[in-house]
């Protein structure tokens, strides 16, 4: 029978974090690294109703999620081993507050130098969920951003954060870039 990899298999050995989102800008964990990385088979979405973070019940914001199919690219945040436990705890406590995402290791690839390949905790979107919202068109998404306000402050600024670390790393994701223009306009 195999083995299922959970965060907690390997506790002596370092920790690997996957940020594609307020990750990227905000991890709130210590880390010794940072390294731009590229995960295949899922792509960053903003396909998540925030009831908590970025909106209510009553008036959801939208936050994103991995959703399957295509890539991502992202940071890989390196977390000492001796962090591990703690880390894991933070990140559940932040990501798992209405349980919307599967915590899962996937392989990411790291764009250094060797382009290693580590398995990095990730946080996928759970389709199954009241929360998940599918494939949204610019214009919803424009609606429920505008509208979302939650615990961890205005949707239209997580947008804009996200936005600003994607391209502080060299890149582009063309559909948040998109709905920043109108967010800015």
């Amino acid at each position: 029978m195999a083995t299922i990899s959970t965060p907690e298999s390997d506790s002596d050995s370092d920790l690997w974090v996957f940020g594609y989102g307020s990750l990227m800008w905000r991890p709130g964990f210590d880390f010794v690294e940072q390294v731009p990385a590229r995960l295949i088979g899922e792509h960053r979405a903003l396909c998540v109703y925030s009831f908590d973070h970025r909106g209510t019940p009553e008036k959801p914001g939208l936050v994103l999620g991995l959703d399957r199919g295509g890539a991502c690219r992202g940071i890989a945040f390196r977390v000492a081993a001796k962090q591990r436990a703690k880390t894991i705890a933070y990140l559940r406590e932040r990501e798992q507050t209405t349980g919307v995402y599967h915590e899962v290791m996937r392989s990411v690839w790291l764009e250094n130098a060797a382009r290693d390949r580590v398995s990095a905790l990730a946080y996928v979107v759970d389709r199954g969920h009241v929360q998940y919202a599918g494939r949204l068109s610019l214009t919803e998404q424009l609606h429920f951003v505008k509208q979302g306000h939650g615990r961890s402050g205005a949707n239209r600024d997580y947008v804009l954060s996200t936005v600003k670390a994607i391209e502080a790393e060299g890149f582009r994701d063309a559909q948040l870039h998109r709905l920043a223009l109108m967010l800015q306009g």
